[in-house]
């Protein structure tokens, strides 16, 4: 995995809850996906919630952390996909070409509206009943995550 270019990124933008981002780790181990995890976090990657939760598969994972979301989207090209619950436009509208970033904030406040307006063309959101605030983190990237590997044929994976 290390010597190619993965068919999708996730990105998590400053973490909070361990047990998410093993979860979510554990989910781009069995697909292929590099995780991204931008600082700061609530929780030390040595955290034993984050490992219980990723269990075994983290020999498998692709992960590169980042000092900032600045310092993020400095070292990498896109293209991305900004998943909010504040935004319109349905996941399954989005086009997630090959190596494209899929990304999502904190727990407990998402991705700032500032980072939203800097990507204006680039939303995602999950439908969801009106009095619902959001998704949990672990499921959302999840959904995405299917989504995305379904419009590129499941390549690869079994």
């Amino acid at each position: 995995m290390q010597n190619q270019i993965p068919s999708l990124n996730i990105v998590l933008i400053e973490p909070q809850i361990p047990q998410n981002t093993g979860n979510i780790a554990r989910t781009c181990a069995a697909v292929g996906a590099a995780l991204h995890l931008v600082r700061p976090m609530g929780f030390e990657v040595d955290d034993k919630k984050l490992k219980r939760a990723g269990l075994d598969y983290w020999h498998l994972l692709d992960i590169t952390y980042h000092a900032s979301t600045q310092a993020f989207f400095e070292a990498t090209p896109g293209p991305y996909v900004l998943f909010s619950s504040r935004v319109n436009t349905l996941y399954t509208s989005q086009s997630y070409p090959h190596g494209t970033y899929l990304i999502f904030g904190r727990e407990d406040a998402g991705l700032s509206l500032e980072l939203l307006a800097d990507h204006p063309h680039s939303h995602a959101r999950l439908p969801m009943v009106p009095d619902a605030r959001c998704i949990n983190l672990a499921s959302s990237v999840a959904a995405a995550t299917y989504e995305a590997l379904r419009q590129q044929g499941f390549e690869g994976l079994a």
